[in-house]
């Protein structure tokens, strides 16, 4: 490898550092009681390029944002504590894991933040951190594998790609046929299996025209059918 392509390794040498020192702690604008290490224009992560980021040993932050969906979740949980106080679970593809810390925050017994990328897993729990709550991490992927140790199942924007939502449509499905609540974030997007999902709630997420080429998405809270 030449060495201007394994120069600034940063991510892997010190992913703490690198995650304090590419973004601000602050909160999301539908859920103010949680802080999170997010990138903005404050940040250097803001203004990267992809060649950047690949120098750094990372290729798309999305622990880095506060996606519409995780906040619509979170918001859920924290205003429904009922629906996970006492509960096992999994926050799948977590991301900053703003809504694995809500289910913390509402009382989970257990959250378990699963994510493949590892600088997330490190974001989730110096978030975690931040907001005075511990939860478990995980890099493995889970998509397939039982999900019988969780009652449940929250995931936020999950289906920004068509082949990511037919992988996970499925299993998430089988999963609620087991009798375990799946709950999913999501602002919209065009790649949601809405036949299989219930509508819970929607919400009004401030958002960044940078980042979303919009002032504010209407995000929804969705709920797979047991049946």
């Amino acid at each position: 490898m030449p060495p201007e392509a394994s120069a600034n390794r940063s991510a892997e040498a010190d992913p703490q550092t690198y995650v304090s020192g590419n973004s601000v702690l602050q909160t999301a604008p539908l859920v103010p009681e949680i802080h999170l290490h997010l990138a903005d224009e404050r940040a250097p992560l803001w203004t990267k390029t992809q060649r950047d980021l690949w120098d750094d040993g990372i290729v798309l932050p999305y622990w880095a944002f506060a996606w519409a969906g995780g906040q619509a979740l979170a918001r859920l949980l924290l205003d429904e504590p009922e629906r996970v106080k006492g509960k096992r679970v999994l926050d799948f593809a977590s991301g900053s894991a703003i809504s694995g810390i809500a289910a913390m925050m509402a009382g989970a017994s257990h959250v378990l933040a699963a994510d493949i990328d590892p600088l997330a897993a490190v974001a989730a729990q110096m978030n975690a951190q931040a907001n005075g709550v511990a939860l478990e991490t995980s890099t493995d992927d889970l998509v397939g594998q039982s999900l019988a140790d969780f009652d449940v199942i929250i995931a936020g924007d999950i289906c920004y790609e068509q082949s990511v939502a037919e992988r996970v449509r499925d299993w998430l499905g089988a999963e609620a046929r087991q009798g375990r609540e799946v709950l999913i974030g999501d602002p919209g997007r065009t790649f949601l299996p809405r036949q299989d999902l219930e509508p819970v709630i929607g919400y009004g997420v401030k958002s960044s025209r940078d980042l979303d080429d919009t002032d504010v998405r209407n995000a929804r809270v969705w709920r797979f059918a047991a049946g």
